[in-house]
């Protein structure tokens, strides 16, 4: 990843701080299949971080059931996420990384609820933690 972070780590280190699997999908643009993720159908109140550095990246209340099979945000924290053109799997899509460290998330697409924003955030669970609203 060329861009310059706040967060700079080696792939080594990467590979240290985080499980195989998410390395793959935070390092490695994978993909968690879908339904399987426990943020999928999780609605408390609270904020998501990104898993990788801990950047705040969504809030509870944004969050919504798409059917997707992977959790839906309409928006994300101000300033939070970078946008990059993907053009892989014969696609042209948005994918979504942390502005702080460059973590792949998932990708936004402009099929969410109209009577707000109407995007769609497609976040892969293994690249985000919860923290409750206490």
């Amino acid at each position: 990843m060329d861009k310059k972070y706040g967060v700079k780590k080696s792939e080594d280190e990467w590979k240290q701080q985080l499980s195989p699997e998410e390395y793959y999908v935070l390092r490695q643009k994978g993909t968690e299949r879908p339904y399987t993720g426990k943020f999928d159908l999780h609605f408390e109140n609270g904020d998501y971080h990104c898993k990788a550095c801990k950047a705040k990246l969504f809030e509870s209340e944004h969050k919504f059931e798409s059917g997707c099979g992977w959790p839906s945000f309409d928006q994300a924290v101000e300033g939070a996420i970078e946008y990059i053109r993907d053009t892989s799997h014969g696609m042209i899509r948005t994918e979504t990384v942390c502005a702080n460290c460059g973590s792949h998330l998932g990708h936004v697409f402009d099929d969410g609820p109209k009577e707000t924003t109407g995007q769609r955030y497609c976040i892969n669970s293994i690249s985000i933690d919860f923290d409750s609203e206490e």
